[in-house]
C-alpha cells in the first residue's frame, strides 16, 4: 500500500506540471491585455507599458513560466494583477467555501443516490423502479443554473422559506447544495442500480438466500458491499466535477467561492489567480482519485494495488 501511494504521488508531478503549462499558455493566448485593463481604456501607452514591465508581461513566455513555476514550488502563487494582493489571500477563504459546497453536495448525492439505487435494484421493473429512473433522468437533464433559479423562485421568493443568496447559515446552504447535488444523485442512483443488479445475479447471492439468510443482510452486507466499487469510482469523479462545476451555482446564489472568483479573474485577465484556482482544483481532483483507488482495497481485500 505504501509503495503504491508513493508511486502515485510521484506520478502526480508530471500531471500537475502539464496542467500548469496548458493553463499558462491558454491564458496568454486569449485576447486582451491585463495591463490595459488595469490602466483603463483611455490610459496612455506609456502607462500601459510601465505596468507590463512591472508585471513581467514583456518577458518571453518561457521566462514568465519559469518565474511562475519557481514561485509555486516555493509556495508563492503570485500576486493578483487586479487587486495587487497575494493570490493565496484571494483564494484562501473562497477555496473553503467551494470545498464545503462540493462536500455537502457530494454527501447529498451519495445519500439519495444509494437509497434510490438500492430500492430500484431490489424492486426491479416495479412502479418504484420506473419512477426512480424517470426522476433520475430528469435530474440528469436539468441544467444546474435552471434548477437553482427555479428553487430560488419557489422556495426563496414565493414561499420565503430560505434566503435567496449567500452562504454560511443552514438556511443559506440548503438550496445551493440541492442544486449542485441533484445531477450527482441521479448518476449515482443509476450506477448503483446497474451494479446491484449485476451482483444480485451472482451465485453466492443465490446461495445466501438458499441458506435462509435474511434479505436485508443479503442486500446490505453481501450485495451492496461488492457493488460499491464502480459507485465509489463515480463518486470520486463526481466530486471533482462538482468542485469545478460549482461556478454556475455560486453565480446563481451569489456565493463568494472560488468558482465565482475564477470567472471574475478570467474576465479581468488576472493570470495568477486563474492559474492558482485551476491548479488547486487539479490537485484536489487527483488527490480524491488517489483516495478512491485506495478505498478499493478496503472494499475488496482481493484487489492488489501494487499489480
Amino acid at each position: 500500500m505504501t509503495v503504491y501511494i508513493i508511486r502515485r504521488l510521484i506520478q502526480l508531478i508530471p500531471v500537475l506540471l502539464g496542467v500548469t503549462i496548458l493553463v499558462f499558455l491558454l491564458m496568454h493566448l486569449t485576447p486582451g491585455n491585463p495591463a490595459q485593463l488595469m490602466a483603463g481604456e483611455n490610459a496612455p501607452p506609456e502607462t500601459v507599458e510601465r505596468i507590463e514591465d512591472r508585471l513581467g508581461l514583456n518577458d518571453p513566455l518561457p521566462v514568465q513560466y519559469f518565474d511562475y513555476i519557481t514561485g509555486v514550488v516555493q509556495g508563492d502563487l503570485g500576486t493578483s494583477m487586479r487587486y495587487n494582493t497575494p493570490v493565496i489571500d484571494e483564494v484562501g477563504d473562497r477555496f473553503w467555501v467551494t470545498m464545503e459546497l462540493a462536500i455537502y453536495a457530494t454527501l447529498l448525492s451519495i445519500f439519495l443516490g444509494l437509497i434510490a439505487g438500492i430500492i430500484s435494484a431490489v424492486r426491479q421493473y416495479s412502479v418504484s423502479d420506473v419512477t426512480i429512473m424517470i426522476i433520475a433522468l430528469f435530474g440528469l437533464s436539468m441544467p444546474n443554473f435552471w434548477l437553482g433559479l427555479m428553487l430560488m423562485q419557489w422556495f426563496a421568493i414565493n414561499l420565503g422559506w430560505f434566503p435567496p443568496t449567500g452562504w454560511g447559515s443552514p438556511s443559506q446552504v440548503l438550496l445551493p447544495v440541492i442544486t449542485l447535488g441533484t445531477a450527482g444523485a441521479a448518476i449515482i442512483a443509476r450506477m448503483t442500480r446497474s451494479s446491484m443488479l449485476e451482483v444480485i445475479s451472482q451465485d453466492y447471492i443465490r446461495t445466501a438466500r438458499a441458506k435462509g439468510v435474511k434479505e436485508r443482510i443479503v442486500v446490505y452486507k453481501h450485495a451492496l458491499k461488492n457493488a460499491l466499487i464502480p459507485v465509489v469510482t463515480v463518486v470520486g469523479l463526481q466530486f471533482g466535477s462538482l468542485l469545478a462545476g460549482a461556478v454556475l451555482t455560486e453565480e446563481v446564489f451569489a456565493i463568494n467561492g472560488m468558482g465565482r472568483l475564477l470567472v471574475d479573474s478570467i474576465m479581468n485577465r488576472d493570470f495568477p489567480v486563474v492559474q492558482a484556482c485551476i491548479l488547486i482544483i487539479s490537485v484536489v481532483f487527483v488527490v480524491v482519485n488517489l483516495l478512491v483507488d485506495i478505498s478499493y482495497r478496503f472494499l475488496n481485500k482481493r484487489i492488489d494495488l501494487n499489480e
